[in-house]
């Protein structure tokens, strides 16, 4: 499974997905899209938003997109 949050430093909600995902163990890689224009793109191009935070689980061979931070969901897809 990889995990990654695309986000910045002056988002509030980024910050709850970062604390909720370390509170349940789950290794994630933390993107920030202020100072990564190639990441931001990549963001868009997955979620067509511009929004953060946006999530990307692969798992099993699929990738599943959240746009914010949805703790109900993200539960169901990391099964936690």
């Amino acid at each position: 499974m990889e995990v990654k949050v695309y986000s910045t430093t002056t988002c509030p909600w980024c910050d709850k997905v970062k604390n909720f995902l370390k509170e349940n163990g789950v290794d994630f890689e933390d993107i920030n899209v202020a100072e990564n224009d190639e990441a931001a793109d990549e963001m868009i191009e997955k979620s067509g938003q511009m929004g953060v935070p946006v999530i990307s689980i692969k798992k099993d061979g699929q990738e599943k997109i959240l746009v914010g931070f949805n703790e109900e969901k993200i539960r169901e897809i990391l099964e936690i």
